[in-house]
C-alpha cells in the first residue's frame, strides 16, 4: 500500500481508539500483518468484519480483482481470483453487471496504486505469486509506470 494509505489507516486507528501494535509488514512493499491464524490483523474476531473498512488498503478495495503488468505488451492485465479463494469472486462472475461495476472501481484503485508506488514496491508486488486467478481484461498502461519498471540503463550496459 502507499505511504499515504498507511498514514490514513494509522490516523483512523488513533481517531477510533483501535489499538493494534505494528499493524503493517514493512518490507519493500507494505501490507497488513497477518495474525498467527493467518487472518488479516484488521479483521474483527467477533464480528468477522474489517475494522478499517472505511480506509482499507487499495488492494483490499479492489479484491477479488488483481493485476499483473506485462512489460512486453505494455499492458496492465486484470485478473479475478477463483471462487475457492474468494466467494465474492464467484458471485461477481455470475453477475456480469456487478463484475463490470466492481472492475471499474478496482481499476481506479489499482491504477492509482501502480502510479503512486515507487519502482521497488511495485516490483515487489509483481513478484507475488497468485494462483487460481483468471484473466478478465487488459489495457495499455501509462508509459510513466512502464518506465519506472524498466531496469536502469547502467545495469543493461553491465551485461
Amino acid at each position: 500500500m502507499t505511504s499515504r494509505r498507511r498514514a490514513l489507516i494509522r490516523d483512523y486507528l488513533t481517531t477510533n481508539g483501535i489499538t493494534i501494535e505494528d499493524p503493517f509488514e514493512e518490507s519493500t512493499y507494505s501490507f497488513p500483518r497477518e495474525t498467527k491464524h493467518r487472518h488479516c490483523i484488521f479483521l474483527d474476531k467477533h464480528t468477522k468484519k474489517c475494522r478499517i473498512h472505511a480506509v482499507k488498503p487499495e488492494t483490499c478495495v479492489a479484491g477479488p480483482v488483481t493485476f499483473d503488468i506485462n512489460l512486453k505488451t505494455g499492458c496492465i492485465e486484470w485478473f479475478l481470483k477463483a471462487e475457492k479463494i474468494c466467494p465474492l469472486a464467484g458471485a461477481l462472475y455470475k453477475d456480469k453487471g456487478a463484475l463490470k461495476n466492481h472492475l471499474e472501481s478496482a481499476r481506479k484503485e489499482l491504477l492509482q496504486l501502480v502510479h503512486d508506488l515507487d519502482a521497488y514496491a511495485l516490483r515487489a508486488i509483481l513478484r507475488i505469486e497468485e494462483p487460481d486467478i483468471f484473466k478478465i481484461g487488459e489495457e495499455e498502461l501509462d508509459t510513466k509506470v512502464l518506465t519506472k519498471l524498466k531496469p536502469p540503463v547502467w545495469r543493461q550496459l553491465k551485461k
